[in-house]
């Protein structure tokens, strides 16, 4: 019996299990000829079996694919196309082996067929989608390391793509945000989270910092567990400035730019808490101009404008840099300062009195400032911030008074 001619005769056990394979099955000879293939062989290709066995399998290869030095065995399965009867392309991975006499001879091929068009077509979509994503995008192994990284996050922080894979994304991020980055990898790779975003910054290759909102996800591996990482990146920076300004907007006086009552109360209930941790005294100053509408009246108003940002800039003068000051009223200011006992209370109350007790050049005109100041401390830090303002505002009405009466009596 010639090698090329194979005895497939019905009813030999090899051949029921050959049909019944789901998988396609094909037996070719060393010049690559269909002798026998199996009926999901023909489902694949959509073909009759009569039509395939005979047929070169060239004629159903992709051009592209076609290896000319004929079938050869593989280690490995190989990835290639094949077109069907009406037409239509699949991807395929095929494994080929020989067939071996008893001398051990190869004298057929066997070639064991899977398709894998979906698997290529999800392939080529998720290459496509991280190429062309408007965002950087990359994958990073349970260390940090970049293992694949697209054109745009190249571009945002101004390296080549083979200098991004020779890092790993603690060598361009900022020192002071390496222990959060650190610490949401951690918790990906513990798999107590599937997905986390951070904001942080990057160093860009000129060494600017650019402000980045990174989504990160885990991707499991046959055990289940976290094998890679995907993350996407995203510039912030303009969003950043624009939110931060938004924010300071809503905390502070938009004239002075000092703080204005939310913010007051915010640092007034941080203050007693920090009040609650130690010794010492929590001081409210409040002050009230006494010029300010006779300025208005003789000037106008954009000048008595000026008058209060010349006010809060000698207020700033006063305190300390760690101290709230902030403008509640048309022209009534407040500062906050914890303090080690009521005698610094005393040195804050003076230093504010005599910085707005001044002479003030306002665009040329020289307007001797002035104003009514309280003071009020405590060490309780259960006591309501209303009561603390209320108390100081008491005091400083006690000053204007007073005030009042030594102009009357001269």
């Amino acid at each position: 019996m010639s090698p090329s001619e194979p005895n497939f005769a019905a009813g030999v056990p090899w051949q029921r299990v050959f049909d019944q394979a789901s998988a396609a099955l094909a037996v070719l000879d060393l010049q690559g000829r269909y002798l026998y293939v199996n009926e999901a062989m023909c489902r694949l290709l959509g073909y009759r079996r009569e039509e395939l066995e005979g047929l070169d399998y060239r004629k159903v290869t992709h051009p592209e694919d076609i290896d000319q030095e004929g079938p050869v065995e593989s280690p490995e399965p190989l990835e290639k196309r094949y077109i069907r009867s009406d037409g239509s392309v699949i991807w395929a991975l095929v494994a080929r082996s020989f067939i071996r006499d008893s001398h051990g001879r190869a004298v057929y091929f066997l070639s064991q067929i899977q398709d894998i068009t979906r698997r290529r077509e999800a392939e080529l979509l998720w290459q496509r989608s991280f190429a062309n994503a408007p965002i950087g995008m990359a994958v990073l192994d349970l260390k940090g390391a970049w293992t694949a990284v697209n054109d745009t996050l190249c571009d945002t922080l101004g390296y080549t793509r083979e200098e991004l894979l020779s890092m790993s994304f603690t060598d361009v991020t900022y020192e002071d945000d390496e222990e959060q980055g650190m610490a949401a990898l951690a918790d990906l790779v513990a798999g107590e989270v599937d997905s986390t975003s951070v904001e942080k910054r990057y160093r860009h290759k000129e060494g600017h910092p650019i402000w980045m909102l990174i989504r990160a996800t885990t991707v499991p591996g046959a055990d289940g567990t976290p094998a890679y990482v995907v993350s996407q990146y995203e510039d912030i920076g303009e969003q950043r400035l624009v939110d931060a300004h938004l924010a300071h907007l809503a905390l502070h006086d938009p004239l002075t730019g000092l703080a204005n009552r939310a913010l007051l109360a915010d640092r007034l209930d941080h203050g007693l808490q920090q009040l609650a941790r130690g010794d010492g005294v929590l001081a409210v100053v409040l002050a009230d101009l006494d010029q300010l509408k006779p300025v208005n009246d003789r000037y106008g108003h954009a000048l008595g404008d000026q008058l209060l940002i010349a006010t809060a800039q000698e207020l700033q003068l006063a305190v300390r840099a760690g101290d709230t000051v902030a403008r509640i009223g048309g022209d009534e200011f407040v500062v906050v300062s914890l303090l080690p006992d009521e005698d610094a209370a005393q040195a804050l109350r003076d230093r504010v009195e005599q910085h707005l007790n001044t002479k003030v050049t306002v665009q040329g005109v020289q307007i001797g400032l002035g104003a009514s100041v309280g003071c009020a401390t405590t060490s309780d830090p259960s006591i309501a911030p209303d009561m603390l303002l209320h108390a100081a505002d008491r005091d400083m009405y006690v000053s204007k008074r007073s005030r009042r009466e030594g102009r009357g009596g001269r």
